[in-house]
């Protein structure tokens, strides 16, 4: 019999590929999605939709109901111009009736997608694990604030009500079907003519196919209340940029901004988005991110789920491919 899996924020680059990757695994797919949201991109996919919101409890029990597994992939990813009481919304409000919506319904496995964001960062030589404390609340990003908040409420349910969740936090995806763009618009902005500018710093990238076999592998093999993360490749923004200009056809002239620079002018962003009310995409938390060495392992998710990670290139490849047949670029 088939067993059927409730995926949350289908309509996302995480999303789209994991419900495409357990279709082709013969898992019966079920979504929850705003009314009118857009899922052009999985139009070739059989799956049951239930139009609903994330935050509202009664649409949650309905989604839930009847399923084996449940997904949670959708959230508030902006880094900029969001109250915070937003996130606290669908990051927080939702994860907690997803999670009593499993209890009462006898759910199998719920697995939460947290962020790597919510265990501290290394270096390339020592990355950031699971092992990690939270360590960037000083920036006052309400998506990573808001995010830890969520996981420490699914780490006590487990705790306290036996929650059947396993907490999975991906790095930096890269991948197909990015729609919105997302993490794709740094591949975009890679492909751009002309010189270029870029961050000091650098982050972890991953196939979002990974993540979905992560993920899928977690379901089958990961024990409850554990932490993985789903870590690739560890590349400075120089580094991940010179991969794009294969693609571009050319060498591109960069620029490097300094992190102190950087922060500097994030700082000023912070101050006219308080003044202005108006949302302002370069804010402190977004300029610290961005000249942050954000570098993980993902060693823990290939020793106990056996997980075994793509080139960082076929990634960038995939993206590349999918929005030039796409006329994103």
């Amino acid at each position: 019999m088939e067993s059927t899996v409730l995926i949350t924020g289908a309509s996302g680059l995480l999303g789209a590929n994991l419900v495409r990757y357990m279709f082709r695994l013969g898992y019966k797919i079920r979504v929850l999605v705003r009314p009118g949201a857009h899922l052009e991109v999985l139009s070739d996919i059989p799956m049951e939709l239930i139009h609903g919101y994330i935050d509202q409890e009664e649409c949650v029990a309905e989604a839930i109901k009847g399923c084996d597994y449940v997904v949670h992939a959708a959230s508030l990813t902006t880094q900029w111009g969001i109250p915070y009481e937003e996130y606290k919304k669908i990051n927080i409000h939702a994860t907690q009736l997803i999670a009593q919506a499993c209890l009462a319904h006898g759910v199998k496995r719920l697995i939460y997608i947290s962020t790597a964001n919510t265990l501290a960062p290394g270096s390339k030589a020592r990355p950031g694990t699971e092992l990690n404390a939270f360590g960037l609340h000083h920036i006052n990003s309400g998506y990573i604030n808001s995010k830890y908040v969520a996981l420490q409420y699914i780490q006590e349910q487990v705790q306290l009500k036996g929650l059947p969740a396993i907490i999975v936090s991906p790095t930096f995806m890269i991948g197909r079907y990015d729609v919105k763009p997302s993490s794709g618009q740094m591949v975009l902005h890679g492909l751009k003519k002309g010189m270029m500018a870029y961050p000091s710093g650098g982050k972890n990238f991953v196939h979002v196919e990974d993540v979905c076999a992560g993920i899928v592998k977690a379901i089958e093999k990961g024990t409850i209340g554990e932490h993985y993360l789903l870590a690739g490749h560890n590349l400075s923004y120089k580094e991940f940029f010179r991969l794009t200009d294969r693609h571009a056809g050319c060498s591109r002239t960069k620029l490097q901004i300094p992190g102190s620079l950087l922060r500097a002018l994030g700082r000023v962003g912070s101050l006219m988005q308080t003044l202005s009310g108006s949302a302002v995409k370069l804010n402190y938390a977004s300029a610290y991110m961005l000249s942050l060495d954000n570098y993980y392992s993902g060693k823990k998710a290939e020793r106990e789920l056996g997980i075994e990670y793509k080139p960082i290139e076929l990634a960038v490849a995939d993206a590349v491919a999918w929005f030039r047949d796409t006329k994103y670029c």
